[in-house]
């Protein structure tokens, strides 16, 4: 018997009617092992603290969310300046709603073993926040020049300060490399490199979808924390990769967000990788022969 196509409703974004959109900014949809996957992120995790211990834990402003951890290595990557190492700073995904620097704690061992120190950084989600991204978006800013005005008390080299991110973190990170960096007084070219994973960088779509059930999406909003609409601040190199079971709107953004890159003259880079989704794209930045992993420590210099 022949089966009847599913009836679409009207188009609300490109070719997408809303249950498509809806769908195309659900992970969960195209990746049903996602709980499976993150609890293996947080068993990883888990180990990472016991291999290097507690990591030290610093203030970047007054409230309680704004922490941050670092991974010291005890051995230095010759190459800067000064007798410091290499950073790292991680931001965590979660869709703006979950994530800790203590669930993602296996993205500092490679970076520490390659001789670099890891930062991971916590911040208010946007339940705290009564649904407005923006003090998110200011917390992770924030947090960047923390931690690059501050690289030599923990022994690090502000010359070699890199970012790296995945999902909305990438989101968040993106938005503080292109308007947030200005905001906290940092130089142009304070960052060397950052690697945005499964990212997005245009909130128009995101704002028509399911995710304005829990984020209060403002005109304000989606032009600010857009930052595929402010490249011209942009000055770090940047590495962009996707997984090709990812949802399709998650590729587009990667793709359309290094087209508009590479338009304007910005260094950037688009990796895709065959066979990945979303989570599994992100457990490959703990390995340094994975996927990102493999590219994180490429655009340090450590590979």
């Amino acid at each position: 018997m022949q089966q009847t196509a599913p009836v679409r409703g009207p188009l609300v974004w490109r070719d997408m009617d809303q249950k498509t959109l809806d769908d195309a900014y659900d992970q969960l949809v195209y990746a049903p092992n996602r709980d499976l996957v993150l609890a293996r992120l947080a068993a990883a995790s888990v180990v990472t603290c016991k291999t290097l211990g507690a990591p030290q834990r610093a203030a970047y402003g007054p409230s309680e969310h704004e922490r941050l951890d670092i991974y010291r290595t005890s051995s230095p990557a010759s190459g800067g300046k000064s007798a410091g190492a290499p950073v790292n700073v991680f931001v965590h995904g979660g869709a703006w709603l979950r994530g800790s620097a203590a669930e993602t704690a296996l993205t500092a061992e490679t970076i520490v073993g390659a001789g670099a120190h890891a930062v991971i950084i916590d911040f208010i989600n946007v339940g705290q926040s009564s649904g407005d991204l923006m003090p998110m978006a200011e917390q992770v800013s924030r947090a960047i020049a923390w931690a690059w005005s501050n690289a030599e008390s923990f022994g690090g080299d502000r010359d070699r300060f890199f970012v790296s991110a995945h999902s909305s973190g990438a989101h968040l990170a993106a938005c503080a490399l292109s308007r947030g960096w200005r905001a906290n007084n940092l130089p142009p070219d304070f960052c060397r490199g950052a690697l945005l994973v499964g990212g997005m960088y245009d909130l128009e779509p995101v704002r028509r979808s399911a995710r304005s059930a829990y984020v209060k999406f403002t005109d304000e909003m989606e032009e600010a924390l857009s930052a595929q609409r402010h490249i011209d601040g942009i000055n770090t190199p940047l590495i962009l990769a996707h997984g090709t079971c990812e949802t399709p709107e998650f590729q587009r953004q990667s793709r359309d967000f290094f087209a508009a890159l590479k338009a304007k003259g910005k260094a950037a880079e688009l990796l895709v990788a065959e066979g990945y989704n979303h989570f599994e794209l992100f457990e490959t930045m703990a390995n340094p022969y994975g996927f990102v992993g493999r590219a994180r420590l490429r655009q340090m210099g450590l590979a």
